[in-house]
């Protein structure tokens, strides 16, 4: 099968998220291909996300909880995917540690089902579906564990994640991810069953759920209130915008070497108080402060605001929070011609100004 000339039918697991949905919406929006999106529309998954495209004949929905083994079945034999990209998964750190019962059953317990389902399906297909069939998982850079930071080690910024780095996560996220990514690996290697996995580094970009830092900074910034930056905020995270992330994962997924891993990321380190300070810096240009009602620019009683800047709280650290992530992308750019289009600046920009113009879909989804 020649995945530049065939229309694919590309099963895509947590199709309502934010990376998935952006998945979704590329996939339709830049591609002959059709879309079978799964979801169990849990508080992370909204159908508001892929409603540009829902009307489309190429677009199927199914909700649908992968740890049901025989929904997952049935969802394979009625729609024959050509290709899996799997990306359902509970992904806030912050919840996996209040609550990381939830992260075991959907990342790792949702994972195996999908792969045994997968499996299954691929043993029954014939010739050319066979042999062209391929299950992509994604994951995160956060299995790694973390780097060097440079405030504490003077060359810190010469080493990055690569696709050999060892796993060590930090957080029952993380954990629960990299149970995921090994048995991804177990099933092509004991199995035979064809598949990749990407690792990425931090997403960012439309539709991003709100209670993550570029979001809720945003989001909290128009309404007047604080800005939480967790300890001094000095973690450093590189950052991929998501449409830049999608168009990789496409690639790998169609022209990708099967049994291989590939990094993607945004070639963007920044230290998360800066990145709440650039926000606040473009939202004075496309939203200024003294024109916001919820900004008191006028107050000289302690404690209120007269600009976005003045909005930030240090609060106390999160626990077990990892210092820096930077992801080497040399091997998809060399091997697949993958590199992002967005910098940080214009990637962050256009994020800023998709939620001004979009602050329905912000209040609609924290309402669900």
């Amino acid at each position: 099968m020649s995945f530049n000339e065939n229309k694919l039918k590309i099963l895509v697991t947590g199709g309502a998220g934010f990376i998935g949905s952006a998945l979704v919406r590329h996939i339709i929006q830049h591609t002959p291909h059709q879309v079978v999106n799964v979801d169990k529309l849990t508080y992370a998954g909204n159908l508001l996300s892929v409603a540009s495209v829902s009307e489309d004949p190429r677009y199927a929905f199914e909700q649908v909880d992968i740890c049901d083994a025989d929904a997952i079945k049935r969802v394979f034999s009625v729609h024959q995917p050509d290709i899996v990209m799997h990306l359902a998964a509970e992904s806030h750190v912050d919840r996996s540690i209040s609550g990381p019962a939830d992260f075991i059953q959907t990342n790792i317990v949702g994972t195996y089902t999908l792969l045994e389902q997968a499996r299954a399906y691929w043993l029954k297909l014939r010739d050319q579906k066979k042999e062209g069939f391929r299950f992509h998982h994604i994951s995160t850079d956060e299995v790694y564990g973390d780097l060097p930071h440079p405030d504490e080690e003077a060359g810190a910024t010469d080493s990055l994640f690569s696709e050999t780095t060892p796993y060590a996560p930090s957080s029952p996220y993380s954990a629960s991810k990299a149970a995921s990514d090994h048995l991804v690996r177990a099933w092509l290697r004991t199995y035979a069953l064809p598949t990749l996995v990407t690792n990425c580094s931090n997403n960012y970009g439309p539709y991003h759920y709100p209670e993550k830092l570029i979001p809720l900074t945003i989001l909290n910034a128009l309404q007047g209130k604080d800005l939480p930056v967790y300890g001094r905020g000095q973690q450093i995270r590189d950052w991929l915008y998501v449409e830049d992330h999608v168009r990789a994962l496409l690639l790998v997924a169609t022209t990708g070497k099967v049994g291989e891993t590939y990094n993607i990321g945004g070639h963007n380190e920044k230290r998360n108080l800066e990145v709440v300070k650039t926000i606040c810096q473009i939202l004075e240009e496309l939203a200024p402060s003294e024109m916001n009602p919820n900004i008191d620019s006028y107050s000289c009683e302690p404690g209120n605001a007269s600009s976005y800047v003045e909005l930030i709280r240090h609060v106390a650290d999160r626990a077990g929070h990892d210092r820096r992530y930077a992801i080497d992308a040399s091997k998809i750019e060399q091997e697949l011609g993958w590199t992002p289009k967005e910098t940080f600046e214009s990637g962050l920009r256009k994020t800023v100004q998709w939620v001004l113009d979009n602050q329905a879909w912000c209040q609609a989804v924290l309402a669900k």
